[in-house]
């Protein structure tokens, strides 16, 4: 075989590859500061050595582990976000699964950036590492706090993929916070509560804008976050991102 016929074989085989990444489960959280004139949301940059989105500015989030489910809390998510984040769940969909996404938005949220939201309660039995944490402040999780709102996965041919569900909470929510106003996991930098107009002049990625952009859409319709709005998925087709109200 030529050696370009080779080159040609391997370049093929490794878009295959690519392909063939399935999107792990993912959450992140958009959390609204209201206690000023203007509503601010939480960012912050992603440090250039990470082989995802490596500089950009993001909200807290990331991958969610199976044993997130099995986290206790203080209060559960609405019947309605129950139910929207079961009714468009891949492969096997359970409540598990559901506390899973949104238990792991919590944990990320004080991953990379520090703070704590729940319920002052105490307790003791954690099933991840990072939950005792949660217990040390005697701050209960609080699921019914998040609000589901938006779903997207990333494209393929992408280093990681992800299916990423979305929420929404009040900065009432957070329960305590470090001092040092960043996360143990160091992952994001420059953190800052910034306005919608001034988060969508970052350096952010085109998903990232296209979520701020679904935020103001709920807020602006639902203000108090009551449950009960559609929830926005996102996947691409044919080259683009594809808008799908559930």
């Amino acid at each position: 075989m030529a050696v370009n016929d080779q080159s040609k074989q391997a370049s093929a085989q490794q878009g295959i590859l690519k392909k063939r990444i399935r999107p792990r489960d993912a959450a992140s959280l958009l959390i609204v500061d209201r206690s000023g004139g203007e509503l601010r949301i939480l960012m912050g940059k992603r440090h250039m050595k990470h082989v995802f989105m490596p500089g950009k500015f993001v909200f807290p989030g990331g991958r969610t582990e199976a044993a997130d489910g099995r986290m206790m809390a203080i209060a559960e998510l609405s019947e309605h976000d129950s139910s929207r984040l079961l009714s468009d769940m891949a492969g096997r969909p359970s409540i598990m699964r559901c506390r899973a996404l949104a238990l792991s938005a919590i944990r990320e949220t004080y991953e990379e950036a520090g703070l704590f939201l729940g319920r002052k309660s105490q307790f003791s039995e954690v099933s991840h590492p990072d939950w005792a944490a949660f217990a040390e402040r005697n701050v209960m999780p609080d699921l019914s706090v998040l609000r589901y709102f938006a779903r997207a996965i990333t494209p393929p041919g992408m280093p990681r993929r992800f299916d990423t569900r979305f929420f929404l909470a009040f900065r009432e929510a957070v329960a305590d916070s470090l001092p040092e106003q960043t996360g143990p996991s160091q992952e994001l930098e420059e953190l800052a509560w910034l306005s919608f107009a001034e988060a969508l002049e970052l350096d952010i990625p085109d998903i990232t804008r296209i979520i701020i952009r679904e935020a103001q859409g709920v807020l602006d319709a639902n203000p108090s976050l009551d449950p009960g709005n559609a929830v926005i998925r996102y996947r691409v087709k044919y080259g683009r991102f594809v808008r799908e109200v559930f």
